[in-house]
């Protein structure tokens, strides 16, 4: 049986500062469900009910064209070692570009990684823990550098041209705040 909380207290901001990654749930009102697994050092608690999580340019970007269209957002930390624990984050979504004007501000806790292309930031209202006894063990055995090693590669100008191509709408058409942004420049 879960537990619910209103905010994350500092025994999960410990268990989440020890995890080697997280996955991210995302949903339209209609369409697929997004489930992406994160890496690096990239997710910041920002307060006990505000966080944000460095996102790189990859081959698709339905978080952002999610929390476009509704806001849903989940986090899920789980623990493959130690303890088990399963702690999941609910909350809204907000997308925050290199160009947004908070940027500066937002972006300030993070090392900006090669390829960052946006800061995702959630305000949570329910933080809930599961046992996770069923999770298996696994060994960390460090963070795989291919995606770095590919933006830096691609250079600015390929990846502003790749979040184009790539990264503008969702599989199931949604606009995404990057796809926005390049129509305005359009006009």
């Amino acid at each position: 049986m879960g537990t619910a909380y209103s905010s994350i207290l500092s025994e999960h901001a410990e268990f989440i500062a020890n995890q080697k990654m997280f996955f991210v749930g995302t949903a339209a009102t209609e369409g697929h469900v997004n489930l992406s697994p994160k890496g690096h050092d990239a997710f910041r608690i920002l307060s006990p009910n505000q966080v944000a999580y460095l996102d790189l340019t990859g081959s698709g970007n339905e978080t952002s064209a999610h929390l476009t269209a509704t806001g849903r957002i989940t986090f899920m930390f789980v623990a493959f070692e130690g303890k088990p624990l399963i702690l999941r984050l609910y909350g809204t979504g907000r997308v925050v570009l290199p160009s947004s004007p908070e940027w500066e501000e937002t972006a300030a806790p993070f090392q900006l990684y090669p390829g960052y292309r946006q800061i995702i930031v959630a305000d949570i209202d329910i933080v809930k823990t599961s046992c996770g006894f069923s999770i298996p063990y696994y060994s960390y055995e460090g963070e795989r550098d291919l995606l770095l090693k590919w933006a830096v590669n691609q250079g600015e100008e390929k990846l502003v041209q790749y979040r184009a191509n790539k990264n503008s709408t969702s599989m199931d058409g949604y606009m995404t705040p990057i796809g926005v942004e390049l129509s305005a420049d359009d006009e």
